[in-house]
């Protein structure tokens, strides 16, 4: 593949996910994937694609092949043994007024 075919379409260039944290949120929310030949092309093309109309203040761009989850198959022997461990839930805490969030 010539250089100007691999930089117009992608050819070998990695896949990266996108992430953006929205102005009102805390949390970022995949929006979709790109390729790029590097990371800090990921960043501008991923600001380019999903922020166009000033959605985030916090974009995240993660190469595919970098990311690792667990399967909702595996929810239940996954997850369950943290069930039984109430001592990680907020309710035994006080939780005082100033604090952001909660």
């Amino acid at each position: 593949m010539t250089g100007s075919a691999a930089s117009a379409g992608g050819g070998d260039w990695p896949l990266y996910e996108v992430f953006v944290r929205g102005k009102r949120g805390l949390n970022h929310v995949h929006v979709g994937s790109l390729h790029a030949a590097d990371d800090a092309m990921a960043l501008r093309h991923a600001r380019d694609v999903y922020t166009r109309r000033n959605e985030g203040v916090s974009i995240w761009a993660v190469r595919t092949d970098n990311l690792i989850a667990s399967s909702p198959a595996e929810k239940d022997p996954y997850f369950a043994p943290s069930g039984d461990k109430v001592y990680r839930h907020p309710t035994f805490y006080d939780i005082p007024d100033d604090v952001p969030h909660m």
